[in-house]
C-alpha cells in the first residue's frame, strides 16, 4: 500500500512557499506564523513520514466525545472507551456514565449504555473473547478543607459464635468515652465469631471475633466531632445478647481527607452483542485494581482501594468465566493500586513495581516473581532508583517467549516532583534475575505510553516530567525503541500532552491510537484548573509509508495450542516472521495483556504454516492478531486468530 501526499499537503507546499516569500519582504512580524507553516509543511512531507510516522487527530462527533480513562481493543477490530464518570464529579452525581465503541475500519462510533461508574475499574480480556471489568468508583474523593463531617473507618466486632449479625445503613455508634455519635452510610454483614481449640488437648481457649470494616461520620457537621484517640462504641438498635456481643472500635475519626471508594460490581462485556453483562460481584470493593489473566484463564483482582477508602488488605481474589463467580485465593499479598503484575511461563507471577499510586511507601512495592500456589515471593534486586517506580510503565518486550521485561520512566509516590528518565531491563529467564539500567529517555517521565508494535519495535510516548503535568510538564515526544540494540529514535513529535488518565492501544491495521490526559493545571504557573484532553490521536508508523506490505488473504480463524494453521498469502517468498499479538486492555499507562509471542513458520509457494506454542501460561486462551513481517520489517495487517480453551 503506497501512502501519497494528501491535496492538504501538497495546498501546504505552495501556501509555505508564499509565506516565506512574504516573511523576506515584510520583516520578523510574519516568523512565528511562518515557522509554524513551515513546520507543518515538513512534517507532511513524504520522505519525512517514512523515516518519523505521522500523528493526526482522529474525528470524533462531538455527541461521543468522552474523558476517556479506559480503552480495549475486541476481537471484532473495535475498541471500547470507557470513561465511567470520567473524574467529574457533577457526572458522577448525575449518575452520568459513559462508554463509546468505535470501529476503526469504518470510523462510526457508538454510544454503550454503561449501568455502573467503571471509572479507575480494572479489566482484561477473557478466554472467550469478551472483556472483564471488575470495580470502579463509589465516592469521590474530598480533600482536606472540603470536608464537613468527621468520619473514618469503624471496625464492628461480632463475639457471638452461634451467628452473624447484619447492621443496617444508618446505624448509629456511640462512643464509650467521647460519647459522640457516628452513623454508618452502607448495610455491613459481620461474620460470627470462631471458637478456637487448643491443638493438642482440644480445650476450648476463645471466641475470636468476626470482624466488619464500615465508614461511619458525625451526625453534624464542624470540628468539634472530631475525635482523637481510640474508643469503643455501643451500637443502637440491638437488644438481649447483641449488645454485649456486638460493638464497634474506631482510631481517629477526624476532617482530614476522605479517599475514593470502590465497588463491587462486576461485568462481562460482550463484543458482539456489544453490551455489558452483569457477572458474580467481587468478594471486595476495588477502585484501582489490576486483573491478571492466570495460565487456566481464570481472572486474579489484586489491590484496589475498598469500600471505606483503604487499600485492600491483601484479599486477593479470582474470577471463574465458566461459573461467572468469585473466590478469594486464600492467601493475602498487598500491593499498591494498579500494581503490573503479569503471567509468566511458568504459571508464576511477575510484579515489576510499576504501580499507579495509592498505597504505604513501604509496603508492596518490591519488584519479585509470585507463586501464587505457595504465596513465595522472591525479590529482584538492582533497581537504581526504586523510590521512582510509581506511574511508571511495565512492557513484556517480544517474543515473550524470552521472559524480559522493560520498565520506563516513572516518579516518587504520591504528588512528589521527583521523576526518572531510565528505563530498567530484566531478564526472568535467568537463575538470579536483577535489573540492569538500559536506554534512557531525554527527560524524567511519568505516566509514558507504550506500546508493542508488530515490527517488534516499542512506541513509548507522552508522560510528563512532573506529578500530573503540573506547571506545563508534558513530554512533547514520541521515541521508538529496539530491543536488539537497546536503543531508542526520536520519531515524529505528537501534538498534545498525555499524563495521568492516558494510555495508548495498537490497532489491527498496526497504527496506534493514544488517549486521555487529566492535567492538573492548565497554564505553567498552576492558577487555571486542568482539563480532560477528550481528543484522540493516532499515530500512524514508518512502516506504513513504505511502498510494499505483505498480506495475508485467508487462513484459519482458530488454532489450538501445539497446532499448526496453513495461511494464503501471494507474498510468501518475502514474508520472513510471524507472531500473535495479545489485544491491549489499558488504563493508567497499566497493560498486563501485551504480549508478543512468536510463532514457528514455514514458507511454501502460495503460504506460510504457523506453529502454536502449546504452552498454556505463554498463550493464555483468547483471540490474538496474526501479523507476519516481511524481510524490510513491514508487517501485514492482523488477522484475527482464536487459541481455543
Amino acid at each position: 500500500m503506497k501512502y501519497r501526499p494528501s491535496r492538504r499537503t501538497r495546498r501546504l507546499a505552495i501556501s509555505t512557499a508564499v509565506v516565506l516569500a512574504l516573511a523576506g519582504a515584510n520583516g520578523p512580524w510574519l516568523y512565528r506564523f511562518s515557522t509554524e507553516r513551515y513546520h507543518e509543511y515538513t512534517i507532511n512531507k513524504p520522505e519525512y513520514k517514512a523515516a518519523n510516522g505521522h500523528w493526526d487527530f482522529l474525528d470524533v462527533p462531538s455527541e461521543h466525545r468522552i474523558n476517556t480513562i479506559h480503552a480495549a481493543l475486541l476481537h471484532t477490530g473495535k475498541v471500547l472507551l470507557v470513561a465511567g464518570s470520567g473524574n467529574n464529579q457533577k457526572n458522577f452525581d448525575a449518575k452520568s456514565f459513559r462508554s463509546v465503541l468505535w470501529d476503526p475500519k469504518t470510523e462510526v462510533f457508538k454510544d454503550i449504555p454503561t449501568p455502573e461508574d467503571m471509572f479507575c475499574a480494572g479489566h482484561t480480556q477473557l478466554p472467550d473473547g469478551k472483556l472483564l471489568i471488575a470495580g470502579g468508583t463509589k465516592r469521590y474523593e474530598k480533600l482536606q478543607g472540603d470536608v464537613t463531617k468527621a468520619g473514618g473507618l469503624m471496625i464492628v466486632h461480632n463475639e457471638d459464635p452461634d451467628k452473624p449479625i447484619t447492621l443496617p445503613a444508618g446505624t448509629r455508634f456511640t462512643g464509650k468515652k467521647n460519647g459522640k455519635t457516628f452513623v454508618s452510610k452502607d448495610p455491613i454483614l459481620v461474620e460470627r465469631a470462631k471458637k478456637v481449640f487448643d491443638e493438642e488437648t482440644g480445650a476450648f481457649l476463645r471466641n475470636d471475633p468476626g470482624l466488619g470494616r464500615i465508614y461511619v461520620e458525625a451526625q453534624e457537621t464542624g470540628k468539634k466531632y472530631e475525635t482523637g484517640t481510640e474508643d469503643n462504641y455501643r451500637v443502637a438498635g440491638l437488644s438481649g445478647s447483641d449488645t454485649r456481643n456486638v460493638y464497634g472500635i474506631a482510631q481517629k475519626l477526624a476532617l482530614d481527607k476522605k479517599d475514593f471508594q470502590g465497588i463491587r460490581e462486576a461485568f462481562e462485556f460482550d463484543p458482539v452483542a456489544e453490551k455489558y453483562i452483569p457477572v458474580d460481584p467481587m468478594k471486595e470493593a476495588r477502585w484501582y485494581p489490576t486483573l491478571t489473566t492466570l495460565e487456566d484463564g481464570k481472572v486474579l483482582a489484586l489491590s484496589g482501594l475498598d469500600e471505606i477508602g483503604q487499600i485492600v488488605p491483601g484479599k486477593d481474589e479470582i474470577y471463574d468465566p465458566k461459573t461467572k463467580e468469585w473466590e478469594y485465593t486464600g492467601v493475602e499479598r498487598r500491593f499498591p493500586t494498579y500494581p503490573a503484575v503479569f503471567l509468566l511461563n511458568d504459571g508464576k507471577l511477575f510484579y515489576s513495581g510499576s504501580n499507579a499510586g495509592y498505597g504505604p511507601a513501604d509496603v508492596g512495592r518490591d519488584p519479585g516473581v509470585w507463586d501464587l500456589a505457595t504465596n513465595t515471593f522472591k525479590k529482584i534486586p538492582g533497581l537504581s532508583d526504586p523510590d521512582r517506580m510509581e506511574t511508571s510503565a511495565t512492557v513484556r518486550l517480544p517474543p515473550a517467549q524470552d521472559q524480559k521485561f522493560m520498565v520506563i520512566g516513572g516518579g516518587g509516590v504520591g504528588e512528589s516532583e521527583k521523576s526518572s528518565e531510565k528505563s530498567r531491563l530484566v531478564d526472568l529467564t535467568e537463575k538470579k534475575p536483577r535489573f540492569t539500567d538500559g536506554a534512557s529517555l531525554s527527560e524524567g517521565t511519568r505516566y509514558p505510553s507504550a506500546s508493542l508494535l508488530p515490527d517488534d519495535s516499542l512506541l513509548v510516548t507522552g508522560g510528563s516530567s512532573d506529578y500530573r503535568g503540573r506547571s506545563g510538564s508534558d513530554v512533547l515526544q514520541a521515541r521508538l525503541y529496539d530491543a536488539k540494540t537497546d536503543t531508542y529514535k526520536r520519531v515524529a513529535d505528537p501534538a498534545v500532552g498525555r499524563n495521568y488518565h492516558s494510555g495508548s492501544v495498537l490497532l489491527p491495521d498496526g497504527r496506534v491510537m493514544i488517549f486521555g490526559s487529566d492535567s492538573l493545571f492548565s497554564d505553567k504557573a498552576n492558577t487555571r484548573p486542568g482539563v480532560f484532553e477528550q481528543r484522540i490521536e493516532i499515530y500512524t508508523p514508518p512502516y506504513l509509508y513504505r511502498d510494499f506490505r505483505p498480506e495475508l488473504t485467508a487462513g484459519p480463524k482458530k488454532i489450538e495450542r501445539g497446532s499448526t494453521g496453513l495461511f494464503t498469502t501471494q507474498h510468501a517468498s518475502k514474508i520472513t516472521s510471524a507472531k500473535l499479538m495479545r489485544p491491549s486492555a489499558v488504563t493508567h499507562v497499566t497493560d498486563t495483556d501485551q504480549r508478543t509471542i512468536a510463532l514457528e513458520m514455514e514458507k511454501s509457494e502460495d503460504g506460510i504454516t504457523v506453529t502454536v506454542p502449546d504452552n498454556r501460561a505463554l498463550v493464555p486462551s483468547g483471540w490474538y492478531m496474526l501479523f507476519v513481517t516481511d524481510d524490510r520489517g513491514t508487517p501485514s495487517e492482523g488477522m484475527w486468530v482464536e487459541v481455543p480453551e
